[in-house]
């Protein structure tokens, strides 16, 4: 077996330079100092830098899949407070990066959509799987009478982290987690509502 030790750190520091700089502003260059490896080692493992970061938006999507599951799946807590739950885990993150990072797969939509399909589809990709978290959820509310079958859950589910995306991006813009307070506030007291 392949030892992925020194893959693995390249990715990590380029997920935190790139999360920090954006992905054009982050060089190969200035992630093989921070990490201190080898220029032969990076492309041993990358072909490119479009690999590369290819290979970043793969493990951070893979990584915050296992937070979706553990926030949102957990099938013992009632639905709408799993939500509430995943919320108040993206706000503790915002404070914890002092407003600068937010979330990195919504950073690089923004930055590279426009510039390469291939990135846009891989992102795309991402986020489709991220919604079908909430998707699961929702319906779990809906079944539960937590919230009204009246909208699709996948509809939900698309305007809630569309929704989130953008108010995590005003976040850092203000540096301060109202934005999000206010998305979550307006969402449950206006959107998620039950029949009753």
């Amino acid at each position: 077996m392949k030892n992925t030790a020194t893959r693995d750190k390249l990715i990590e520091t380029g997920a935190e330079l790139i999360g920090q700089h954006g992905y054009n502003a982050t060089g190969i260059n200035a992630v093989l100092k921070t990490c201190g490896v080898p220029k032969g080692s990076f492309y041993h493992y990358f072909s490119s830098k479009e690999a590369f970061g290819l290979a970043v938006i793969d493990q951070f999507a893979t990584a915050y899949d296992a937070q979706l599951a553990e926030l949102l799946g957990d099938t013992t807590i009632p639905a709408l407070e799993r939500l509430r739950r995943y919320f108040a885990a993206g706000r503790e993150h915002m404070c914890d990066c002092n407003h600068e990072t937010g979330c990195l797969i919504g950073n690089l939509g923004q930055e590279l959509s426009g510039q390469s399909d291939t990135f846009r589809d891989a992102l795309d990709r991402v986020f489709q799987r991220w919604e079908q978290y909430f998707v699961a959820c929702l319906q779990d509310a809906q079944k539960a009478g937590e919230l009204s079958a009246a909208l699709p859950a996948d509809h939900l589910a698309s305007f809630i982290l569309s929704g989130w995306e953008g108010a995590i991006l005003r976040a850092k813009t203000l540096k301060s987690v109202e934005p999000m307070e206010q998305f979550e506030t307006i969402l449950f007291q206006q959107v998620l509502v039950s029949d009753n």
